[in-house]
């Protein structure tokens, strides 16, 4: 190993960080660019751009530091003296939190996941808390005058933008009347909004909340009406349509913000029920977020005594699924042999992942989070668990002692299957599953998104009530799909055969089939031909394809359709 000062390594690895992380922020920058200019295919490109940046610059990092340390070995004295370094150059750091786990990832990355500790990582963190954030720092505040549309119009006017108001007195009133409800008791005695920018897709939201005796979301969506003008599509002031809005399976934030953590504390102060690893994905910061999940699932483990055991519902063909019964969170790792009639790799399985993780995930696919050589207590291990995954992912598992290593697992939310929501629930509850099932699909096709296996096990049940798919080795876009009418048998073999008579090429899809799989009990089939017919017509979804091909994708937003003030002008 290459003689190098433990202080100039600790330097070099900061120097990465650094890199990287202004590109992440030139990239977020610029969405307020793409808001303006209608720029929705730019938003697509820069979403997946600042995805994998994180990565190419790790891959970069480590290809420099490999051979600067001549193919390095772990040197415990070195790395121990290196993170001492790295833990002095982050004291007042605005990053420090996302700085250490960046060191994380290059050390792994040269070790291929050897000598994973506290010794020589930021397993525990040991930057100093994030300064307290100050509210007048971090947010507008206004207090609420009498006159409603002055404290809207004050507030308001701190927001620069480059292209005018469509109607500005015109939206002012809408939110006023939609706010003299709440205002009517004086509950509420400042109206305060963070100053940054939260640009999704089509939208820009201002987030905030109004404060006083009682505190609640205050959140303003703004539109572009791509004629170069902004208005306000909606307010929302309820606590599930906060929650709704950081769901785990939006697309992320781009927010220009310097200190992120002090953001994070602010949103989790609004949403103390979400995981600190949520609110960070939110903001796109993945890789921190993975490091704070893993904490969490240390503390976790610290103060639970449960075993992890194979997941409630139908195997699948592909996964192998298991949770820990009292974490809220699902464990699934990729089968080494797939029984027909699969027919895929498990190269391309991570590659539908990785197309979901790209994508835009319109609040209807789940957000997975990646690990290699993820550790458990083996003693927490069901020995039903064990044999599943020795007999069916041979390759992914290593058993010591005291520890079973899962070489490549996802993560993800645990949700309730849809089938064994559906097999318990009333008729009202069946009504609102398909109604959110058939919407589910729909919002997924016109993001470009096929999931190929609609089957209700497919799919979760969220505490919102909401639908969300999560099944992906058979998702394709949209574009790729061949959306046929299923031809008439026209003799008695055709008519009688077992198999299909016709040919059928990789990417056929016969929607007219899908009712053979989900219409077989009779409430099911009432509810979804009354709410969702078009799913099973071809041509619906060959309008779906020419949309998506002419560059149209149809607007999916994280509040409902009667929420929107544009209905109320």
């Amino acid at each position: 190993m290459a003689a190098i000062k433990p202080s100039r390594l600790a330097y070099t690895i900061l120097k990465g960080f650094e890199k990287s992380y202004r590109h992440f922020c030139n990239i977020t920058r610029d969405s307020q660019y793409r808001f303006e200019q209608a720029d929705w295919v730019g938003v697509q490109y820069a979403s997946k751009e600042r995805i994998n940046s994180y990565d190419n610059m790790i891959s970069e990092l480590s290809l420099h530091l490999y051979y600067q340390l001549d193919k390095p070995e772990i040197s415990t004295m070195l790395w121990q003296n290196t993170k001492a370094h790295y833990s002095k150059l982050l004291r007042h750091h605005p990053q420090a939190e996302q700085a250490e786990t960046f060191f994380n990832s290059t050390f792994s990355r040269l070790f291929r996941h050897r000598g994973l500790n506290q010794q020589h990582l930021f397993i525990q963190s040991t930057a100093q808390a994030a300064t307290p954030y100050q509210r007048q720092d971090l947010c507008y505040i206004v207090d609420i005058e009498s006159i409603i549309s002055t404290t809207l119009q004050n507030l308001l006017n701190n927001y620069k933008f480059n292209i005018p108001w469509q109607d500005f007195n015109r939206d002012i009133t809408l939110v006023r009347e939609q706010l003299k409800p709440l205002f009517k008791h004086c509950h509420y005695d400042t109206i305060e909004l963070i100053k940054n920018v939260f640009y999704r897709n089509k939208a820009a939201y201002l987030i905030g909340r109004l404060r006083g005796k009682r505190q609640r979301p205050f959140v303003l969506a703004l539109l572009n009406n791509e004629h170069g003008e902004i208005y306000i599509d909606t307010l929302l002031t309820d606590w599930d349509d906060m929650s709704i809005l950081f769901g785990f399976a939006r697309a992320y934030f781009m927010v220009d913000e310097k200190c992120p953590a002090q953001l994070v504390s602010y949103l989790s102060e609004l949403m103390p029920h979400k995981p600190i690893y949520e609110l960070w994905s939110s903001l796109g910061i993945q890789k921190h977020s993975k490091t704070e999940f893993y904490r969490h699932y240390l503390k976790h483990l610290a103060n639970s005594k449960d075993q992890f055991v194979l997941a409630e519902g139908i195997k699948g063909m592909v996964m192998i699924v298991f949770t820990l019964p009292s974490l809220g969170i699902v464990f699934k790792v990729i089968k080494d042999q797939f029984a027909p009639p699969k027919n895929i790799t498990k190269a391309q399985v991570k590659a539908k992942y990785q197309l979901v993780k790209d994508h835009d995930r319109v609040g209807r696919l789940a957000d997975t989070q990646q690990f290699s050589h993820f550790s458990f207590p083996r003693h927490r291990f069901s020995p039903q668990l064990i044999d599943e995954i020795v007999e069916l992912a041979p390759s992914e598992i290593t058993i010591t002692d005291q520890h079973v290593i899962i070489k490549h697992l996802y993560t993800e939310r645990k949700m309730i299957p849809l089938n064994m929501f559906l097999r318990s629930s009333n008729e009202q509850q069946i009504y609102n599953a398909m109604e959110q099932y058939g919407s589910a699909i729909k919002q997924l096709a016109a993001a470009n998104i096929f999931p190929g296996d609609m089957l209700f096990k497919n799919f979760g049940m969220t505490r919102h009530g909401r639908v969300i798919f999560y099944d992906y080795d058979e998702i394709w876009y949209i574009e790729q799909c061949n959306f046929r009418e299923l031809p008439v048998a026209t003799t008695f073999a055709q008519q009688m055969a077992s198999e299909p008579w016709y040919s059928v090429g990789e990417f056929d899809i016969f929607p007219q089939e899908f009712a053979r799989f989900l219409l077989g009990r009779p409430i099911i089939k009432t509810y979804l031909l009354e709410l969702h017919p078009e799913l099973f017509d071809v041509e619906y979804w060959r309008d779906a394809q020419r949309n998506i091909g002419q560059g149209l994708y149809a607007d999916v937003f994280p509040y409902r359709q009667q929420q929107r003030l544009t209905l109320k002008r």
